[in-house]
This record gives structure tokens, C-alpha cells and sequence, in this order.
């Protein structure tokens, strides 16, 4: 039986670097909900990858590069990236994104 319930005060964060850490809020194997924390001036660099993402603005003001688009977004914003297309991000005031994943980002889980 797959996990149901996922509280959010007892999964730790995974620092990647350069003012950013996620967490994994949930996952199975259609599905995984991440929560992205960045520090002003933070970067995700341009990268690809065959799961298609949803992405949600929680808080701050991000600029996103999402094939040869550029765009800002902020707080209550949403983008559906497909699959395979070039991405990235830069943080222009501190904030958090909550990306979904399907299927579930199996490079994300620690082995």
C-alpha cells in the first residue's frame, strides 16, 4: 500500500547549493509534489527532462526561461512545462515553488 499521508514538519530538506533546498512532499509513481525554497538571486540553471512539471508560485518573484521564452512571474502564478523542453530560473525575490512531477522523479530520491 502506497503512503497517503505525508506531514510537512517531519520531512527534512535536501540542500542543493547556491541558496536553494527542496523537499519532497509526496511521490508515488504517477506523481510527486516538490517544494522548492530559494534565496533572492538563487539560480536553477537551464536543464531538461522528460517528466512533464507543473510549477505553482507560493511566494516571491521568480524570472523563468522556458524554451526561448522569458517570463516573470510571482505569487499565485502557475506554468505547465511539457516534456524535454529547456528550463530554468532565477530567483528575483525570496520565495518558494511547488513543482509537481509526472511521473515521479525517480533521480530525485535518495537510493
Amino acid at each position: 500500500m502506497e503512503k497517503i499521508f505525508f506531514k510537512n514538519n517531519e520531512i527534512e530538506f535536501e540542500e542543493l547549493g547556491n541558496g536553494v533546498k527542496r523537499k519532497i512532499l509526496a511521490h508515488s509513481e504517477p506523481l510527486m509534489l516538490v517544494e522548492v525554497h530559494f534565496e533572492e538571486g538563487a539560480e536553477g540553471a537551464i536543464h531538461t527532462h522528460p517528466h512533464t512539471q507543473g510549477t505553482y508560485v507560493l511566494e516571491g518573484k521568480f524570472k523563468f526561461s522556458v524554451g526561448e521564452e522569458e517570463r516573470v512571474v510571482e505569487k499565485g502564478d502557475t506554468l505547465n512545462l511539457a516534456s524535454d523542453v529547456p528550463h530554468g530560473v532565477i530567483c528575483l525575490e525570496k520565495g518558494i515553488l511547488l513543482d509537481i512531477f509526472t511521473p515521479e522523479r525517480k533521480d530525485f530520491l535518495k537510493k
